[in-house]
């Protein structure tokens, strides 16, 4: 059995303590009225991520036997990427 900790959560800070904004950053962000952008936000401040891609992949519900599933997961970390790389030899693509 695993032991209880007594006090698992995250101490509180005060927003009041943040440090304060430079006038860059201020430059550097979104300014809005009412909801409605007047400046977007630009540089660091943008949001981030990877660029959208022209063919995203999309996401299914797939029924495979019991042994196949454990072998594709046996090879570890990234296993559905090496079955997509499969399915595609196999069908050609």
């Amino acid at each position: 059995m695993t032991e209880n900790k007594e006090n698992s959560k995250a101490e509180w800070i005060d927003p009041d303590d943040a440090p304060e904004w430079t006038d860059e950053q201020f430059e550097r962000a979104e300014f809005s009225i009412g909801g409605k952008i007047i400046r977007p936000a630009n540089g660091t401040l943008t949001r981030p991520g990877r660029p959208k891609s022209e063919r995203p992949k999309q996401q299914v519900t797939l029924r495979l036997d019991q042994d196949v599933l454990e072998r594709l997961r046996a090879t570890g970390p990234g296993w559905q990427s090496r079955a997509n790389e499969i399915l595609k030899k196999a069908v050609g693509a």
